[in-house]
């Protein structure tokens, strides 16, 4: 059993605090995916649990063992970094079984295990080659290998897919997700690519100033944020914002439109809603199409709502063009609120 348990765990560099007091529960096998922007500590938390960093505070355990005070090695990890660091004076079998030899197991063993993660990473024809004659995609399939052919109880990802182009980016995505699944190992994943997180995570924690914002599947992270920065980190277009006035008893006003609202005692509170969950209409909230940006089947379009910038995605067939007054009808269960001060969702 490799559940991971982060319990109050804080991290001070002289006058800056890099981490929060975390606290993070990681279930056997899941893959969580640690999301956020530069700077925001998810490396620092990573590298905590790795033993390469100490932290300043707190506990971290692994499998009911508490590992914060073993050195790396003892902690039952293995670790894929951005840069790949495949050998270079070493054939691909070698730096696959380079941990493997280093813990002087058996070269039946080695054999067994290099060939099995080299089939699994679609690697196996590659096994006799140098690292000069692979290309970056192949590079980082070696890296998984190696540290999956350590058989390890936790595997830790620091932004592996970072270095690759678009299109390989997606194809290692789907691969890794099926080939960790099989593994049956527990996976850390840090990256700051929001499509990553979502197409790869059982759990996402989204992390902003060294503190976990929210930690929750990636359905509930997209339709459920639990602070405002949160829907406007996650989504390409990212969430939309209006003051929301009081307006008759459990209603809000939002550009002119009423609507029905959770109580607060704010004479302003914040209306949010995602651009695909509108739709154009008779009436609605009113919006002055500003730019209209093409994206095959769907237009967005960048609009002025109330002195506001509003984004909406329609579909590509509408017919409108920049200049026109447009109404959108949000689609009511999608319509979310968040207190100004806090920054916290209103209402669930």
């Amino acid at each position: 059993m490799a559940l991971i348990e982060i319990k109050n765990v804080a991290k001070t560099f002289g006058n800056f605090t890099a981490l929060h007091s975390i606290d993070l529960s990681i279930s056997d096998q899941e893959f969580m995916v640690l999301l956020g922007a530069s700077g925001c500590g998810k490396t620092t938390l990573l590298r905590i649990i790795a033993g390469l960093e100490t932290p300043s505070q707190g506990e971290v355990w692994i499998g009911g063992k508490r590992v914060d005070q073993l050195p790396p090695k003892d902690r039952g990890i293995a670790m894929v970094f951005q840069n790949y660091a495949v050998f270079p004076h070493l054939t691909v079998f070698e730096n696959i079984a380079f941990g493997l030899r280093m813990a002087k197991v058996p070269d039946a063993d080695v054999k067994r295990r290099v060939e099995r993660n080299a089939e699994l990473m679609h690697i196996e024809q590659l096994l006799g080659r140098y690292s000069g004659q692979l290309s970056g995609g192949q590079r980082q399939r070696v890296a998984v290998a190696r540290a999956l052919a350590m058989e390890p109880d936790v595997i830790l990802m620091d932004e592996p897919l970072s270095n690759l182009d678009a299109l390989l980016r997606m194809e290692m995505r789907a691969e890794l997700k099926g080939v960790l699944a099989e593994s049956n190992t527990t996976t850390i994943y840090v990256t700051h690519d929001q499509v990553e997180a979502m197409s790869m995570a059982d759990r996402i924690s989204v992390m902003n100033g060294g503190k976990i914002v929210q930690a929750a599947t990636p359905i509930e992270v997209y339709r459920n944020p639990a602070a405002r920065f949160v829907g406007s980190f996650i989504g390409n277009p990212p969430m939309n914002f209006l003051p929301a006035s009081k307006s008759a008893a459990g209603h809000r006003r939002v550009a002119d439109v009423d609507f029905p609202a959770p109580a607060s005692d704010r004479d302003v509170i914040e209306f949010a809603i995602r651009p695909e969950d509108v739709t154009p209409g008779k009436t609605g909230l009113p919006a002055k199409v500003r730019v209209i940006e093409p994206l095959g089947p769907h237009l967005l379009l960048t609009c002025d709502m109330d002195g506001h910038a509003f984004r909406a995605v329609v579909e590509s067939d509408l017919t409108v063009a920049t200049g026109d007054t447009l109404y959108l009808i949000p689609q009511q269960d999608r319509i979310r609120w968040f207190e100004p001060e806090t920054n916290l969702a209103i209402g669930g």
